[in-house]
């Protein structure tokens, strides 16, 4: 399986990236946090306009008709910017459900709407308040209803720019869209997906964050960076990344199988991207000192955004399981590990 990016794949990623660059440093998102704000529409404009917002969408609903490693360079670039807005889950998720059952919808037709989802492995739901729409799960059955529609209860989130809600009350019957839950299935492998790729991007962040600093800081007159202990732990942090990311490749050129392969590799993602996360979050708090459990450094920011992404979208174990499913039923081996099912 070949993993090599394109030049448009690449062109594409570096405009997103310029994008978060320009909108999403860290100091306006403390400005953010200070002022409880919900949303930076100047931000989420720049989004929209790099169309960012429709590359999950087929054409026919006037999307780009990208695919998923397309859309997981993305993610990863949201996560290394710490991208407050649910670009990822609105664009990568919730908004390629809804173009399978309704094509037409007046939401996907304008590309700033921001669609919620509300899926049934999450308890609280993401950014419902700032949400067009509400994908929600009732009985199986595909709902989707406005924010107004719901009463929604603000709970606490240990990353305190991922604004998380309870959601009670039952839908209407008119709310209803579909009865297809294999849509919720696919949901799910996409939002796990686009999760590990966020952590990938954490992870490359935390290591730049603690690079950065021991170049800066200095003891016995040298900076910390040229001491064999502090570069051991930053390089052990970089292998974790690296052996990291063609299992996210892989998982993201398979997505489309929908078999028993696809969801081991997806979950085997997950599980690696946000391992890598956690590990290079640690690893940039110890480089820090006692500064790096302070407030004021921006890396308990990203420690805080890999603990939040690591038990949704599915828990650890229960991904391991989907690992162990495929291990234990199907054939091992090196000429097995880009295995998918013959129809």
């Amino acid at each position: 399986m070949d993993f090599t990016l394109s030049e448009d794949q690449l062109m594409f990623v570096d405009a997103a990236r310029a994008v978060f660059a320009d909108t999403c440093d860290t100091l306006r998102l403390r400005k953010m946090l200070e002022r409880k704000d919900a949303l930076d529409h100047e931000r989420w404009d720049a989004v929209v306009e790099t169309g960012l917002t429709v590359v999950m969408l087929p054409e026919e609903a006037g999307g780009l008709g990208l695919g998923a490693l397309d859309f997981a360079l993305i993610a990863e670039a949201a996560g290394y910017y710490m991208l407050p807005e649910p670009l990822v889950e609105s664009a990568g998720v919730a908004a390629p459900m809804l173009a399978a059952i309704c094509p037409n919808s007046d939401y996907l037709a304008n590309p700033a709407s921001r669609i919620a989802i509300a899926h049934p492995c999450n308890p609280l739901v993401l950014d419902a308040d700032i949400a067009d729409a509400i994908l929600l799960n009732h009985n199986g059955a595909t709902h989707l209803v406005k924010p107004v529609d719901v009463e929604q209860v603000r709970e606490d989130s240990i990353d305190p720019m991922r604004r998380l809600f309870r959601l009670t009350g039952t839908p209407d019957r008119n709310s209803q869209i579909s009865d297809r839950t294999e849509l919720w299935d696919q949901a799910f492998d996409r939002a796990a997906l686009f999760a590990a790729a966020q952590g990938l991007g954490l992870a490359q962040r935390a290591v730049d964050l603690a690079v950065d600093y021991a170049k800066e800081r200095q003891q016995f007159g040298r900076p910390i960076g040229t001491y064999q202990a502090v570069k051991h732990h930053l390089a052990s942090a970089q292998t974790k990344i690296e052996f990291a990311r063609p299992v996210l490749h892989a998982a993201a050129a398979g997505l489309a199988n929908n078999d028993i392969y696809s969801r081991a590799r997806i979950s085997q993602a997950k599980l690696a991207c946000l391992e890598a996360a956690d590990f290079a979050s640690r690893t940039s708090l110890q480089v820090h000192g006692a500064m790096g459990y302070s407030y004021e450094v921006d890396v308990h920011l990203v420690l805080k955004r890999a603990l939040g992404l690591t038990y949704s979208w599915g828990q650890p174990h229960q991904h391991r399981v989907r690992v162990a499913e495929r291990i234990f039923n199907r054939a091992v081996g090196p000429d097995q590990t880009f295995a998918y099912e013959v129809a």
